[in-house]
């Protein structure tokens, strides 16, 4: 019984992570901990296995439908890179508990600014860099219209990829939300491209960590197994859907999904 309830929390796992670009351990690690009380650590490398499963899923369907911006992911990585690098040297001296309330209301006021939105706000000028490294694309719309983007405010983009992988080694949280929120809101790509190309960057990082716990024998398989079959399947139908979906829909399944993480970062930041 609990093997099925598992499996089927992955498959809406995949979906979601494949539609929004997160991956699916904002779900999988909570169901883990909280419903078959496995070790946090157990659960964080079945978390990763996951993320690789999704990305691994939707890549390819994201790839052939011209979604993933394979330019952009590797100018954005370097940034996450420095961040998280950043992070491990600090995180000795930052209290977490002021990071983890100043993230969370900082992801309130991002809800705000994406339910402002309606559909796809994209940038009217190509930004010099995005020129220089050809950052720009097409993709292929819900009626399969095919349309052209520019590439707006790179620096700010990157910056916005620092303070995600800061926050990724302080706090030991994704950074998929802060990827497609810098895609999205600072570059002005279409969500849908923001959200396919954050699923392959959180793909990339997530084979390196789950490696090392993989090393340290911290992953199961029979916690990973089920859940990674379970993800692959979800993402396969959330990257199919995806395609198929309005901008706006997707924006909305984000925006809930940043208000329950900034809820989720506030309580623990109040907490003694």
């Amino acid at each position: 019984m609990h093997e099925l309830i598992l499996f089927s929390v992955s498959i809406l796992a995949g979906f979601l992570g494949a539609v929004l670009g997160i991956g699916g351990g904002m779900i999988v690690v909570p169901v883990l901990t909280l419903y078959f009380e496995v070790d946090i650590r157990y659960a964080i490398a079945a978390s990763l296995v996951s993320i690789v499963a999704t990305s691994s899923g939707a890549a390819a369907s994201f790839l052939r439908d011209h979604l993933t911006n394979l330019r952009v992911a590797v100018v954005l990585e370097i940034g996450t890179v420095a961040g998280a690098v950043t992070g491990f040297l600090i995180v000795t001296w930052i209290e977490p508990k002021l990071l983890f309330l100043v993230f969370g209301f900082f992801l309130l006021f991002s809800v705000s600014m994406m339910l402002r939105k309606r559909g796809d706000n994209l940038a009217d000028v190509d930004h010099p860099w995005s020129r220089a490294l050809k950052l720009g694309g097409t993709f292929s719309d819900e009626t399969g219209k095919r349309i052209d983007y520019k590439v707006a405010n790179v620096p700010v983009g990157l910056a916005v990829m620092y303070v995600a992988g800061v926050l990724s080694a302080i706090l030991g949280i994704g950074s998929g939300v802060l990827k497609v929120l810098a895609m999205d809101s600072a570059m002005k790509l279409p969500i849908k491209v923001s959200s396919a190309t954050s699923n392959f960057m959180i793909g990339v990082t997530a084979t390196a960590s789950a490696g090392a716990y993989f090393l340290q024998g911290m992953i199961r398989p029979e916690i990973a197994a089920p859940v990674a079959v379970g993800i692959i399947i979800g993402s396969w139908f959330g990257a199919r859907a995806m395609i198929a979906m309005k901008p706006k829909t997707i924006r909305y399944l984000f925006a809930t999904l940043l208000g329950v993480v900034s809820f989720q970062m506030i309580w623990r930041g109040l907490q003694p």
